[in-house]
């Protein structure tokens, strides 16, 4: 089963599986409830005509949108480069607590198509690309999405007190194009891609697996609902297993593709 969200006339609206949910239908509701129940609670709506308008981020204006850091060994090698003080991601990715902090607020979310950006006074970022769960209000994985989590590598790498400030700005998070609705069994072993490309050809391109994660996707679900309540559910990215080199950082104009399994989730970086 796969929810989208379209820009309609009428405004944003919700489809599955292609089409159009009765206009009442939130997000919110389905993730209230405990996740052995979403399947019939989709079932026993009537889909209405084909959805065919402009997706948009599959998330609501006010979910909250998580993230986690140093979850694969690729990404505490890059950190220990970039950082002042290295051992701070030597010591976290070994550690039983895992690095979690806040990225974005459901309304400044980027979907499908919108335009990404780079911070204005930063020289150097990179695209993220990351398995991101969708988490109902009992902290279950009943989906997943894809996610670009765009970071400035110089700002964070000057002092670890700055992540806020290279994570957190306009235009840095984008999820889609839509929630596939699975359990965590099917976000074990799923294939992430990134490709950025700049004029007419790729200027770099990778791959990786969530198998390749240090910490199960459910544990840092755990970990972010231990003390904090989500009523109507939450988002949470899982990190990054792709860095592009040192010597790469992100242009205007570039076209960055990424994938996370069969969702293909597509922005251009801001001119």
């Amino acid at each position: 089963m796969f929810l989208s969200r379209h820009r309609a006339a009428a405004g944003p609206r919700w489809a599955l599986d292609g089409h159009y949910l009765p206009e009442a239908f939130a997000l919110d509701r389905l993730l209230e409830i405990p996740g052995a129940d979403v399947r019939g609670l989709l079932e026993g709506l009537s889909p209405a005509e084909a959805a065919e308008d402009p997706l948009l981020a599959p998330v609501e204006p006010a979910h909250e949108v998580w993230a986690s850091g140093v979850t694969y060994l690729r990404s505490r090698e890059a950190r220990e480069l970039e950082s002042a003080d290295a051992n701070a991601y030597e010591r976290v990715y070994d550690a039983q607590r895992p690095e979690l902090f806040f990225k974005a607020v459901g309304w400044r979310v980027v979907g499908q198509g919108g335009n990404v950006r780079v911070r204005g006074d930063s020289r150097w970022n990179v695209p993220e690309p990351e398995l991101v769960l969708v988490l109902n209000s009992r902290m279950e994985i009943v989906g997943y999405t894809a996610g670009n989590d765009v970071s400035s590598r110089d700002i964070e790498g000057e002092n670890p007190l700055y992540l806020p400030q290279a994570k957190v700005y306009d235009g840095a998070c984008s999820l889609g194009p839509g929630i596939v609705l699975a359990g965590p069994d099917a976000v074990g072993q799923l294939r992430i891609r990134l490709r950025i490309l700049r004029g007419e050809g790729p200027v770099f391109e990778d791959e990786t697996s969530t198998s390749q994660m240090k910490r199960s996707p459910q544990e840092l679900a755990d970990y972010l609902g231990r003390e904090l309540a989500f009523p109507t559910g939450a988002f949470l990215m899982t990190g990054t297993g792709i860095v592009p080199d040192e010597d790469f950082t992100l242009q205007p104009g570039d076209r960055v593709e990424v994938s996370v399994g069969d969702l293909l989730l597509e922005n251009e970086v801001a001119r």
